[in-house]
């Protein structure tokens, strides 16, 4: 190295720059371009973290598939995809080949990871557990539930102890098999984070857990990173999807990861909260549920890449979702900051920042 620096410096020392940037070993590197240095590192560690291919779960593909896929199909679809798990929803006419897509998932390597179960231990979920049992599986069961608001300490608690009650003979089943149960948040009053810690509190069983919808979490967006915190330690699942404030509301329910408003913020905090177990693509829609599953994966990939400090670059164009024309800006965000002197003079729309017209800048001066 050092004679190569001498000899190229002597003849042409304009060269010197390039040949130390190429010749240079990673140590070098890391001390002439600690900024370049440090950005690759961290893309590294968004690579190889919570958001990994291998980590993410194929979610709400089955009912929801314009094709219509049969067991064969769908991995083959997961296969190509490159999805390693696999959360499994249903409805009535889906049952009867459940035991072969099963079979086919365990032939081709692709993790079952969870399968969307009945709200008490029906036949369906009954015909289920065999099938899992057969196969020997070891999975999550995702049990969801309702219920309007509860008006007072006491009836909340006695909503506690009923749903408490309710979970139990799944839980108990679950453990039987080796699997697990998690609450899934679907809205309504046990959709309520705190509602579901206060029923795990109640239950006291290890075996059951939470999974958490964001697409069933636009209430929760300005107290994310608080709850998520609450949450973590008995966090089994976490499922993805593009957020606006209000999307509920306002029609943006349900959109790819990477469109939302709020989606890199989400990613930040979900990074930071040092949760590290698996993460949810969600269909849901009508489309080709292979065309969605690709929308959200590249819109994540593309959210990565901010994620790991590098530029912004355009969004993706979207196989199955059509951005909104305008700013979605749900009521109470849109209107006037105050500025020094009131809102007439130096107001702005919310949350842009421009500078006043010179002439308003110091109405005390000329």
């Amino acid at each position: 190295m050092k004679l190569l620096e001498i000899a190229v410096g002597a003849a042409t020392p304009w060269l010197m720059a390039p040949v130390l940037v190429f010749t240079a070993t990673a140590g070098m590197f890391a001390i002439q371009f600690p900024w370049l240095y440090a950005q690759e590192l961290t893309s590294r560690a968004a690579e190889t973290g919570v958001f990994r291919r291998e980590n993410l779960v194929a979610w709400c593909i089955v009912p929801f598939d314009a094709r219509r896929r049969g067991p064969a199909e769908r991995v083959a679809m997961l296969q190509r995809l490159g999805f390693r798990k696999y959360a499994y929803d249903w409805r009535a006419e889906h049952l009867p080949t459940f035991d072969e897509e099963v079979r086919l998932l365990k032939e081709h390597g692709i993790e079952l990871t969870a399968v969307w179960f009945p709200t008490e231990l029906n036949q369906d979920a009954r015909t289920l557990l065999s099938v899992l049992e057969r196969h020997g599986v070891k999975t999550q069961l995702w049990v969801t539930g309702g219920g309007g608001p509860t008006t007072t300490p006491e009836e909340r608690q006695q909503r506690v102890q009923a749903e408490a009650r309710r979970i139990r003979p799944i839980a108990e089943a679950a453990a039987r098999l080796g699997c697990r149960v998690a609450l899934y948040n679907h809205g309504g009053w046990f959709g309520e984070p705190e509602n579901q810690l206060a029923i795990l509190e109640e239950l006291r069983l290890p075996n059951v857990g939470l999974v958490y919808n964001l697409h069933h979490g636009h209430d929760h967006l300005e107290r994310f990173s608080q709850l998520l915190a609450l949450m973590r330690p008995h966090l089994l699942a976490l499922n993805l999807n593009g957020m606006f404030p209000r999307g509920d509301q306002i029609g943006q329910k349900i959109v790819p990861v990477g469109a939302g408003s709020e989606d890199l913020a989400l990613l930040k905090a979900i990074r930071d909260s040092g949760y590290t177990g698996p993460m949810g693509i969600l269909g849901h829609t009508n489309d080709d549920a292979e065309e969605r599953l690709r929308d959200n994966l590249e819109g994540l990939d593309w959210l990565l890449r901010q994620l790991a400090g590098r530029p912004a670059e355009p969004l993706p164009k979207f196989r199955t979702y059509s951005p909104p024309p305008a700013p979605l800006l749900p009521p109470g965000r849109m209107g006037l900051v105050p500025g020094k002197f009131g809102q007439p003079l130096e107001a702005r729309p919310r949350g842009v920042s421009l500078p006043p017209h010179p002439a308003l800048r110091d109405p005390l001066r000329s």
